[in-house]
């Protein structure tokens, strides 16, 4: 057996109303706290009832509700100069993966007068000096157990930040939050962490047996819960499945990287601004059959996970796996043509020579994607 780290957030809470009394949770750790989150979630009223809770707990909170989706670089540039403004001693995160990544980002640069520019990449943060907490409102992303933050950059491409001082100090995870969550939110979102298991188990380069164990269960409980989670949205225990079923996708690919399913979708948010989790779902299917003739054991092994169980050759149990997972997403009723989120013929070279520029995930693919192979997988979905 090779050699491996693990890594992920140290402190984690999974409970149920845990966001209406986040100020008493995080009361010891920060006494003027800076909370992001996004518009949505305060008309939605998801966002209010935490704010409410660190006001009451005498804390001297910072909104900034001004997150959007795909963070660009100049909205995260003036969350730092609030926050800083602020004297913010903390950050707290509520909401989807575009909060937290922002909040990630928020939280390194405060107070050190760097770039955002000076850390993209790997490793360029160094140090973080003031707690981050993060509480998930999607079963998703995952990004409250991860170290990593993607940012779109004013040329519209998609850098990644990744060291480990983007770990949160603590998860909150409350599945009542993800209640009122709706169906095509709920469907990208939970293909997202199933694309997240997928990619985690078949990592070339840093798959361990903690990574896979945890993929194994976060696909097992994902697969079993989003079609009705999508169709029952009240249903408290497919909510809290799927909650947690991300968080362990996130934990599993936090320490075992995405693969070309992500560099494919990034063109999608970066160009088109197509939600993130629709963007994987988008290109999942499409990969996954570029991959089989690399990865159909690691494929057949997740079989069952999804419930594709039939015996026979790796190859046979590779091809009911995929089937299986393009039954889940017709299920789900989500898109599943580049046409229906309005991308055209025109448009897939440029997306092509972007997904390219990917070259952070796509080494952890099972099988090496270039230009041609990216533009094919594109039009197979057009």
């Amino acid at each position: 057996m090779k050699s491996f780290t693990f890594h992920t957030t140290p402190e984690i809470i999974f409970e149920n109303g845990s966001t209406k009394r986040l100020g008493e949770i995080v009361s010891g750790q920060m006494k003027r706290p800076m909370f992001l989150t996004d518009p949505g979630l305060m008309a939605a009223g998801i966002a209010p009832p935490a704010i409410e809770s660190l006001k009451a707990a005498g804390l001297d909170v910072l909104v900034y509700d001004e997150v959007e989706a795909d963070p660009p670089a100049q909205r995260v540039r003036d969350a730092v100069a609030r926050g800083e403004a602020h004297k913010a001693d903390g950050v707290i995160a509520v909401g989807g993966g575009s909060s937290m990544d922002t909040a990630k980002i928020v939280a390194a640069l405060m107070n050190t007068g760097r770039p955002l520019e000076e850390i993209y990449g790997t490793d360029n943060v160094g140090r973080r000096d003031v707690p981050l907490v993060c509480a998930p409102t999607t079963a998703g992303t995952g990004s409250e157990v991860t170290s990593i933050s993607v940012i779109t950059t004013e040329t519209d491409e998609k850098m990644g930040v990744v060291d480990n001082a983007l770990y949160p100090d603590m998860a909150v995870l409350d599945p009542e939050v993800t209640m009122g969550v709706p169906r095509h939110v709920t469907a990208a979102t939970g293909i997202d962490a199933m694309v997240h298991a997928i990619e985690a188990y078949t990592n070339i380069h840093r798959k361990n047996p903690v990574s896979d164990a945890l993929a194994r269960e976060a696909l097992s409980l994902l697969s079993a819960n989003i079609v009705r989670a999508c169709e029952t949205p009240d249903d408290k225990d497919a909510r809290a499945n799927m909650l947690l079923g991300a968080m362990l996708a996130g934990q599993a690919f936090a320490n075992s990287p995405v693969g070309a399913v992500h560099g494919l979708a990034y063109p999608l948010g970066g160009i088109f601004h197509v939600p993130h989790g629709l963007s994987n779902s988008l290109m999942l299917e499409p990969v996954l059959k570029f991959n089989a003739p690399n990865a159909a054991s690691q494929y057949a092994e997740l079989a069952s996970c999804v419930g594709a169980d039939m015996a026979g050759s790796d190859e046979a149990r590779c091809t009911a796996f995929i089937a299986k997972l393009v039954e889940i997403i017709i299920a789900t009723g989500i898109e599943r043509r580049l046409s229906d989120v309005g991308v055209s013929h025109n448009d897939l070279p440029r997306m092509a020579e972007d997904a390219m520029k990917a070259q952070r995930v796509l080494v952890n693919n099972p099988r090496e994607v270039t230009y041609d192979d990216a533009l094919r997988m594109y039009a197979d979905v057009l």
